[in-house]
């Protein structure tokens, strides 16, 4: 089955042609990184106009890049929510006339679920029931995969994203937008134990987590240093934040995989591109004789494969849209309804 799979829930327009949820035929993809730069971070109207701009060009790319006809297409799937609700619109409304001009079922895609698919792109035997750690730039959760459409969320943070805390200490720190991935790499070599920073436990479910407090205190400290006159050393900072925010996420990956007795733990999302997660959770899993799935680099960000990925086993289990889909800037995974 070849599905024309559409993503446009933020700043990067994505149309991929996907075979039986586990086959990548093309991934095209517009980035607005560039573009949204100059602002420090993604304008929602100027990427709204972007995905329009773009997305035509690209589905007619992916034909040309497969050989494969209109006519040669079995459904067309689209990112339907959660994101930035302008950018969304004009992903849904060109899937829905795509499917309605071809004549072919059109299949309506959680973002979230499409992250946690692209590992069933990078690992083609992997099958559920399996964990997933899901970190984004908008969202951090524990998953419970118990089959390819139901999910159960363990725990996850109460306030502020992982992404979104990397990406605004970047930003005060000056480093050009995507900021998570330069925090990163500003962190290779730096000193953790310069600059303590708090690790927050709240009561309650112990899978939840607070990122608020942790962002408050870099950014607090980034400013008094500058009201003082002193030089913050940046890749001591960025080690300390960075090994603050892995000492959040994979204790608690450990224990979600104590809770649950599951033996693979998946990971998703941009975040899941942070070498100090990755070797975090590399060691931890291989000291528990867990099998850790984690996508490539280029499959860790938004792209198209990942909802071509989800879009095929929602299709199987009969989650079908017709011309009344809308799109939504909030939605929860489980029991969502069309």
């Amino acid at each position: 089955m070849r599905i024309l799979a559409i993503e446009s829930s933020c700043d990067e327009t994505a149309v991929a042609i996907v075979e039986d949820g586990r086959r990548i035929l093309t991934d095209c993809i517009a980035s607005q990184v560039a573009l949204h730069r100059e602002y420090g971070g993604v304008v929602p109207e100027i990427a709204s106009r972007k995905h329009i701009e773009a997305i035509y060009g690209l589905a007619e790319q992916a034909l040309e890049n497969t050989g494969l006809t209109r006519g040669e297409l079995d459904a067309v799937a689209v990112t339907y929510a959660p994101g930035l609700i302008g950018a969304l619109l004009v992903g849904v409304n060109f899937a829905k006339a795509a499917a309605l001009a071809l004549d072919v079922p059109l299949i309506p895609v959680h973002h979230i679920k499409g992250h946690i698919a692209a590992n069933y792109l990078a690992y083609p035997d992997l099958e559920p029931p399996f964990l997933c750690l899901v970190v984004s730039g908008g969202h951090t959760m524990f998953v419970d995969v118990e089959d390819y459409t139901k999910l159960r969320i363990l725990g996850g943070t109460r306030d502020d994203a992982a992404g979104e805390c990397f990406d605004k200490v970047a930003r005060l720190l000056g480093m050009p937008y995507p900021g998570g991935a330069a925090l990163d790499r500003a962190a290779q070599g730096g000193d953790p134990s310069r600059y303590p920073m708090p690790r927050p436990h709240l009561s309650g479910n112990p899978l939840d987590l607070s990122f608020s407090g942790l962002k408050t205190s870099a950014v607090n400290l980034i400013h008094n240093a500058g009201q003082k006159g002193e030089q913050i050393v940046i890749p001591d900072l960025c080690a300390a934040f960075s090994e603050a925010v892995c000492g959040m996420l994979v204790p608690r990956a450990m224990l979600a995989l104590e809770q649950t007795g599951r033996k693979t733990l998946a990971v998703a999302g941009g975040v899941a591109a942070n070498s100090r997660i990755r070797a975090a959770l590399q060691r931890e899993t291989a000291a528990r004789g867990v099998r850790l799935c984690m996508p490539p680099l280029s499959l860790c960000g938004d792209n198209g494969a990942m909802i071509g990925a989800q879009a095929y086993y929602e299709y199987l289990a009969g989650n079908i849209a017709d011309q009344t889909l809308n799109a939504y800037a909030t939605r929860s995974m489980e029991g969502e309804a069309l």
